[in-house]
């Protein structure tokens, strides 16, 4: 499907196998990242409002075991460049052109396994810390190309709101700092 992968992708889990690395090759992670386009968003934690933004963008991201610092660098220039706001036709602005800003919010939870049983397994997300550091190097990407960037609290439980414009939602992937589905 090119760079943009349907959505079910980052909901459910591929099997195992499709995911698999080439013999020999070492394991390498799939940063996901699900980007909507909305008209305002915001995280609360603890009922307090920690992070607001009016029309941009909803980052949710997960963060797999593997993942490098070129899969952040990489979604946040694929972000940053994408092309997805009204101008002249429906998809023909970025969103620093359409002015928005970018609400970043880290979900393990897009790396389930749901593939058995009743209970989703997230033994692929990142260990905490890695995870968090590369929210962090995504969020610095978006804010070098000029984005205003909101973030949510790493490892909260957040009360995520938004109003998705359009609506508008694409799934993004990348992973060894290649871009995929």
């Amino acid at each position: 499907m090119g760079f943009l992968a349907a959505c079910p992708a980052a909901v459910t889990r591929a099997p195992a196998e499709s995911l698999a690395p080439a013999a020999g090759a070492p394991y390498q992670g799939r940063v996901r990242v699900v980007l909507q386009r909305v008209s305002e968003a915001s995280v609360a934690v603890e009922g307090r409002t920690i992070a607001r933004i009016g029309a941009g963008a909803l980052l949710l991201v997960g963060v797999e075991r593997g993942d490098g610092e070129a899969d952040a660098d990489a979604l946040a220039r694929k972000v940053a460049a994408l092309r997805w706001f009204p101008g002249r036709t429906p998809m023909d602005r970025t969103l620093a052109e359409a002015g928005g800003a970018c609400l970043v919010v880290s979900q393990f939870t897009l790396l389930a396994d749901l593939a058995r049983g009743n209970r989703p397994g997230f033994a692929d997300a990142e260990e905490p810390a890695q995870a968090e550091r590369l929210v962090a190097r995504l969020m610095a990407g978006l804010a070098a190309a000029g984005l205003l960037v909101e973030g949510g609290r790493f490892g909260a439980r957040m009360a995520v709101a938004l109003v998705n414009d359009g609506p508008v939602t694409f799934c993004l992937a990348a992973r060894g700092g290649r871009l995929g589905s």
